[in-house]
C-alpha cells in the first residue's frame, strides 16, 4: 500500500511516497511541485495539478499532511492554508483518506525532539529510509509526515483519543474520509 505525504506551501510543496505494505517503509518517491503562477488562483491551480499528478503515478491508498499552525504573518498563514485546503480537496477527490499531524508531533515521532530542526528532520528520513542522500528540505518534511502516518498505523505512535464529551479528537491529529 502506499502512502503519500504532503509538506503544502504556496511557493514549494513537497510530497513524499513510501510503501508501507512490509513491517519496514520503503521509499518509493519525493520531490517538489514548484509553484510559478503569479495569481492566488493559478497557484492553487498548481498545487492541485501537481497533487493530482503524483496520485495519478503512485495511486497512494491514504494520505497524510501537516495541520496548520500559527505564523506571526497573517498573510503567509492564509496562504499556506488555502494551499493545505487545495491539497485535501485534491486528495478527496480522489477517493484517498486524509489523515493530519501537527508538526511538533511529526518531529517528535521521526527524531524524539518536537523541535527538531529541518536539518535533523532530514537526516532522520535519510536514516529511517535508508536513502543514499539527504532528501531535499520540504520532500524531507514531506517523507517525516508520511512516516508518522506510517508508526500511527503500526500502533507505534500514541495517538490522543476521542474526547469523552465531544467524540472529537485532539488537535494533534484529525483523519477525513471522502
Amino acid at each position: 500500500m502506499m502512502l503519500l505525504g504532503i509538506d503544502p506551501g504556496s511557493r514549494r510543496t513537497g510530497f513524499g511516497v513510501i510503501d508501507i505494505s512490509t513491517p519496514t517503509p520503503r521509499y518509493v518517491a519525493s520531490g517538489c511541485i514548484r509553484i510559478e503562477a503569479a495569481t492566488l488562483a493559478q497557484k492553487l491551480a498548481q498545487v492541485y495539478a501537481g497533487v493530482a499528478e503524483v496520485i495519478a503515478q503512485h495511486a497512494p491508498a491514504e494520505m497524510a499532511i501537516e495541520q496548520v499552525f500559527l505564523s506571526k504573518n497573517a498573510d503567509s498563514a492564509l496562504k499556506l492554508g488555502q494551499a493545505r485546503g487545495t491539497a485535501i480537496v485534491c486528495a478527496a477527490n480522489h477517493g484517498l483518506d486524509v489523515h493530519e499531524y501537527a508538526a511538533r508531533r511529526i518531529k517528535q515521532v521521526v527524531t524524539g525532539n518536537g523541535g527538531a530542526d529541518k536539518t535533523q528532520v532530514q537526516h532522520m528520513v535519510q536514516s529511517t529510509l535508508r536513502l543514499s542522500g539527504l532528501p531535499q528540505e520540504d520532500a524531507a518534511d514531506a517523507l517525516a509526515i508520511a512516516l508518522t502516518h506510517f508508526f500511527a498505523c503500526r500502533g507505534g505512535l500514541s495517538l490522543p483519543s476521542r474526547s469523552r464529551s465531544t467524540g472529537q479528537r485532539s488537535s494533534s491529529w484529525r483523519h477525513y474520509r471522502p
